[in-house]
């Protein structure tokens, strides 16, 4: 996995229109990993990316059902959240990677299924910075995410 790109002291507004900006690129298949501490953003992130994507219901958090569901004009959306699992038996049982073909994915907390997702995972790291209002952004993943992502960076 290498690093792609990083972009320091990002504002909510900011790290939102990338979200944005991300999402106008995804297709079937693909796999967001959104790391960070408790607070760090992963909600915010995939909420701005679920807008982008034309949701305008309520986008609540999955970190009770686990998994959300949505249907855009791009297909079927998943958005995950791992934290309350203990490992990858618990994720293989809950049928997302059944689903993981034909959808794409926005999954929080992916530690917990770290192996299932590489390659074709693009990790996303969300960490504070000194103002807690303002967030760091690395991206990791292949080289076919590289050359997608180097498209949204001029």
């Amino acid at each position: 996995m290498n690093n792609i790109a990083s972009f320091q002291n990002l504002s909510l507004a900011e790290l939102e229109k990338f979200a944005g900006k991300l999402a106008a690129i995804l297709k079937t298949g693909d796999i967001l990993a959104l790391e960070g501490d408790l607070g760090a953003g992963k909600s915010a992130f995939a909420r701005a990316a679920l807008r982008a994507l034309g949701i305008s219901e309520d986008i609540p958090s999955p970190s009770f059902t686990l998994i959300q569901t949505y249907n855009t004009s791009c297909g079927q959306v998943l958005h995950c959240d791992f934290y309350r699992l203990s490992g990858e038996t618990e994720v293989i049982g809950l049928g997302v990677f059944d689903q993981l073909a034909d959808s794409i994915a926005l999954i929080e907390w992916p530690g917990r299924s770290e192996n299932l997702l590489k390659p074709q995972a693009l990790w996303i790291k969300l960490d504070f910075t000194d103002d807690l209002d303002r967030r760091n952004l690395t991206l990791s993943g292949s080289h076919n995410w590289k050359a997608r992502i180097e498209s949204l960076c001029p």
